[in-house]
Formats: structure tokens, C-alpha cells, sequence
């Protein structure tokens, strides 16, 4: 029997020490570099998109993937990539740890409208607020003081 999955997921991850360090003018080049990395992988992106101290990943992971490696594949390429490139000149890295929730597929198009609103949404939120409603919505418990 063949192997079949649809295990949609929004992975989230922030710059280190959420510096504002994403320049909205280069973060199509990350965004491209990012999308490459998780085609390598065999998994289909949906949507990637962000503000300037963090990103939103929505994507299909291919079933011979691991979430933990490819988070630390992306977290690891990217970087290298950005700083061989110089396209974002005071970025440090990415931030350790990441969140991954999962959605029905039906969830799918919400999601995406959602990722592609960051500027906006990020009028009203801070990512901190962000991330607790996410950790809230999926029944994730916290530790407030381990939110930086």
C-alpha cells in the first residue's frame, strides 16, 4: 500500500531576540529561498509570509520528513543564506525553538489569508500576543516567562 497524508501545518519562527530585522523590501528573496529549500524537501508550501521579527510557514510535510528537521534545515540554510547575501544587513540569526500547529485542510484557505494579513494583523498584536492565542487555540501549555 502506497503512503498518503494531508497534515497541514503553520510553522512559526522569529528572528533572534525578535529583532525588526526582516526588511519588507529583500523578504520576497528569503521567501523564494525558503519555498526552494522546502520543494527540495518533497513537501508543498501554501504560504510563507511575515512581518519584520518573524515568519509564518504554511505547508504539507512530506510524510519521509520530520517537522523538527526541516525547521532546523530552513532555520540553518536561511540563515547562511542571508548573511552570504547580505540581504537583511543587522539580521543575527533565528531565534531558538519554533511553533508547529496543525489544521484540517479545510482550514487551508483561512490560513493563508491569515499569513498573507501579517502586516496588518500585526497593527493590532505583537507577536507575543500572537503566539499565546496560538498556544491557547491548540490546548499548549505555557510558561509566560519562557515567551521572549
Amino acid at each position: 500500500m502506497s503512503t498518503y497524508t494531508q497534515i497541514l501545518y503553520q510553522i512559526v519562527y522569529a528572528t533572534w531576540k525578535h529583532e525588526k530585522t526582516l526588511d519588507s523590501s529583500t523578504k520576497d528573496e528569503l521567501y523564494r529561498y525558503i519555498s526552494g529549500l522546502i520543494e527540495n524537501k518533497k513537501c508543498h508550501l501554501y504560504c510563507i509570509g511575515g512581518v519584520s521579527d518573524h515568519i509564518h510557514i504554511i505547508t504539507h510535510i512530506h510524510p519521509s520528513v520530520s517537522l523538527a528537521s526541516l525547521v532546523k534545515d530552513l532555520k540553518l540554510a536561511s540563515t547562511d543564506f542571508v548573511k552570504k547575501n547580505r540581504i537583511f544587513q543587522s539580521f543575527s540569526g533565528w531565534q531558538d525553538g519554533y511553533g508547529a500547529f496543525t489544521y484540517s485542510y479545510h482550514d487551508k484557505n483561512r490560513l493563508i489569508e491569515y499569513v498573507k494579513n501579517q502586516e496588518t494583523h500585526h497593527h493590532v498584536k505583537t507577536f507575543k500576543e500572537e503566539l499565546k492565542d496560538l498556544l491557547k487555540e491548540h490546548d499548549i501549555p505555557f510558561d509566560e516567562k519562557f515567551l521572549l
